[in-house]
């Protein structure tokens, strides 16, 4: 086995992203977020020495990155073994992230809760800041004495599911996800399946379908920061009175432009911008009327 292996810049991590679950022939490609050194890392693994270097040519005449792509040895073992090495279980108060392969050792709490994840999964793992912040997000929703049982969220540009699966395991009763990448929606599907989660509903299709109903009460909009402002009066008109928004998938230095567009046009009761490394989101609660 060989690996290609490169380190991302953050700016590069999204649009990586998109290439490799968007296009035809990348199953080979995986994406993972090293917490150890802080930095993320785009890994491709191949039977052979002429398929790493046609899989290395094929990557490199798709996009560009700063990094050059390195070919090495992998040892002995498939490339869901080596891709455990990347993904450790974490949590965030008394909701965890573990793989699936840990199901059976990994103990939680009697008042916790696990989200399992496939070892194939390439992306959406919940190793991402911008993921962290959303849940940081919901987590405050439900402390904030809003009644999940009732409330209606949707988990905008859902990707495989995991925050939508995540609010369900806080509680959240009644969930919508969407995703114009039919296979993200599949993967999301499955991993709801693999968490023996079955009140989300999701759908192939875009913002100004999955977002023509209106009346949100908590609306995540973990999307790269340009959609965000191109669609943010979409997103605005959305969210009923005394909803959230929750704006992520923000580069830090991309976060004050952000919010001055929403801030401006929008009705809100209280606006909040949280950081974490390099990423960034924005909470805003929409005024009673």
């Amino acid at each position: 086995m060989l690996e290609v292996r490169a380190q991302l810049r953050p700016t590069e991590f999204s649009d990586v992203e998109s290439l490799i679950f968007e296009s035809e022939g990348m199953e080979s490609w995986n994406l993972y977020e090293n917490f150890d050194d802080k930095g993320y890392w785009l890994q491709g693994v191949f039977e052979s020495e002429s398929d790493a270097i046609s899989g290395k040519q094929r990557f490199e005449s798709l996009i560009s990155i700063e990094s050059s792509l390195v070919i090495s040895e992998l040892e002995d073992k498939d490339w869901k073994e080596s891709y455990k090495e990347h993904f450790k279980p974490w949590s965030i108060g008394n909701l965890h992230w573990a793989p699936i392969w840990l199901k059976e050792e990994y103990s939680i709490g009697e008042d916790e809760e696990a989200v399992w994840l496939d070892p194939g999964m390439a992306f959406g793992t919940g190793n991402h800041g911008t993921t962290r912040l959303c849940v940081e997000a919901l987590m405050e929703f439900n402390a904030s004495g809003n009644d999940v049982d009732e409330a209606r969220l949707v988990d905008a540009g859902c990707g495989s599911g995991i925050l939508a699966i995540s609010a369900a395991k806080l509680g959240f009763r009644h969930i919508e996800g969407f995703d114009v990448d039919g296979d993200a929606v599949r993967i999301a599907e499955e991993n709801a399946t693999l968490n023996e989660i079955s009140n989300i509903r999701f759908s192939t299709c875009g913002l100004v379908e999955g977002l023509g109903k209106g009346s949100i009460d908590c609306l995540l909009a973990n999307i790269l920061a340009n959609v965000l402002v191109s669609n943010f009066r979409l997103l605005i008109d959305s969210v009923a009175p005394g909803g959230w928004l929750i704006l992520s998938g923000i580069l830090r230095e991309e976060v004050d432009d952000v919010a001055s567009h929403f801030r401006s046009e929008g009705d809100w009761e209280s606006e909040r911008i949280n950081q974490l490394d390099e990423w960034a989101s924005i909470r805003l609660v929409k005024r009673l009327r």
